[in-house]
């Protein structure tokens, strides 16, 4: 039994598993975290070593097989405030990757009521507050059914989508022209309240932090906010309230009455990660064929800053747990639920609990395990990636011992420089061949 104990060790273990990204850590940062101790770890150098291997084979530049690093990668970005499962993919498991992109998420969220942030969240800065006090359970509760099956949903300024090239966000806050984006369909599959927080009994806050007048504008016009009214706002003037649609000069938000024509808005580019922006309220279907829409509301319909602040000590505040589709914008449902209670809202936190076939709690890797050692981290690690190959049908590759690699390496470089004398002498003996003599500027025999 002891003798098979070096065999096992020199298998190549390559998949996918899953970790539970702690707050404030970015995706990209986790990989960063997970590249040293894998680097070093026994349960990767069969790994290494056969990388490397082919890459000497292939002949690779010294840099690359002196800098080789496990390759990783992840399946769907996890903003910094969120926590929760994070795919990895380790070697050829990184080809599954975009099998997680498009597979549904669950996640749990909160949603503050009162106040909207340029980023939709908690980490961004206050654009504009409302009235919540009539904000109740009963409310959210019955405008929660707005959100739930198939849905149209249009990412904000400040999403990471990109219109010709060209991140949403540095448009809003270039203060230049929004272009149109056309919206998109999604499906809710299960939307529930599992917690409602009275006011005063949680922890959650608005941020404190206010835009600057230089990004105001390009803010108030994410939010949907005319510029009247916005200005009015400032000056602790009474919001003026006309019936009649704004021009276009007022507001460049789009209306949803109807779907927007796809063929005039600009080509666009997703960034698949979890959660950015969409500015829309959802509209309930008029048929069972036809999905709801997450679009904008008028602008004389959104609600905009009080000149008084608020008199309670503490907005109220509701948990949410929800199954969605491939491109769904949590935090955006978190400011449209806000706008369809007649306030706002924010996203104060973010928990993805499920991606795929990997939840939390049964298979996914604590980050404290990471930090605990090896010794916590290592059977678990390989215990989830040969899950991951037996599942996907992979026979792991075995390493060859030392002996029998330098002796296929030494067959290898005597066939190479078999190949480079051949290559060398195309052409020679004569043959009465022309060559340019350089400076006479005449061919010479040879």
């Amino acid at each position: 039994m002891a003798a098979s104990t070096p065999k096992e060790t020199r298998k190549v273990l390559e998949g996918i598993f899953a970790i539970n990204k702690p707050q404030w850590a970015s995706s990209a940062g986790v990989l960063r975290d997970l590249q040293t101790p894998f680097s070093t770890s026994p349960l990767f150098t069969p790994w290494l070593d056969y990388t490397r291997r082919n890459l000497i084979l292939g002949g690779a530049k010294e840099k690359h097989q002196r800098n080789l690093k496990v390759k990783m990668g992840h399946g769907g970005t996890l903003d910094p405030l969120a926590t929760g499962v994070l795919i990895v993919g380790v070697g050829k498991g990184t080809k599954l990757l975009p099998r997680f992109l498009e597979c549904l998420k669950t996640y749990e969220c909160v949603v503050l009521f009162g106040a909207a942030t340029d980023s939709y969240d908690a980490v961004g800065k206050v654009v504009s507050r409302a009235e919540y006090a009539h904000v109740t359970r009963e409310l959210v509760e019955s405008k929660l059914e707005n959100f739930r099956g198939k849905i149209m949903q249009k990412p904000s300024v400040f999403s990471a989508l990109k219109v010709d090239g060209k991140k949403m966000y540095e448009y809003a806050r270039a203060g230049g022209d929004i272009p149109e984006v056309a919206a998109r369909p999604v499906e809710v599959q299960d939307l529930k309240l599992v917690e409602w927080l009275e006011p005063g009994a949680h922890e959650f806050a608005w941020p404190k932090e206010e835009v600057d007048t230089t990004e105001k504008v390009g803010a108030e016009r994410l939010l949907g906010i005319r510029k009247v009214d916005a200005d009015a706002s400032r000056s602790n003037r009474k919001r003026s309230r006309t019936p009649e649609k704004s021009a276009d000069s007022e507001s460049k938000k789009p209306r949803t009455d109807s779907e927007q024509d796809t063929e005039d808005a600009p080509k666009t580019e997703v960034m698949d990660d979890h959660v950015t922006n969409a500015e829309d309220h959802p509209k309930p279907p008029s048929s069972d064929d036809e999905p709801a829409m997450s679009g904008a509301l008028p602008a004389e319909d959104i609600p905009v800053a009080e000149a008084s602040k608020p008199t309670q000590p503490q907005p109220p505040a509701v948990r949410l747990r929800m199954t969605v589709s491939s491109g769904f914008y949590v935090r955006s449902l978190c400011h449209d639920l806000g706008v369809a209670c007649s306030s706002l809202g924010l996203m104060s936190s973010l928990i993805r609990t499920r991606q795929g076939d990997y939840e939390l709690g049964r298979n996914v890797l604590d980050y404290s395990d990471l930090e605990a050692g090896p010794e916590k981290w290592e059977h678990q690690v390989q215990k989830l990636l040969e899950q991951s190959m037996r599942y996907e049908g992979w026979e792991a590759e075995e390493v060859e011992d030392e002996e029998t690699w330098l002796e296929k390496k030494k067959e290898l470089d005597a066939q190479r420089k078999e190949n480079d004398r051949d290559r060398s002498y195309q052409g020679g003996g004569g043959g009465g061949k022309k060559k340019w003599s350089g400076k006479g500027g005449k061919y010479r025999n040879y």
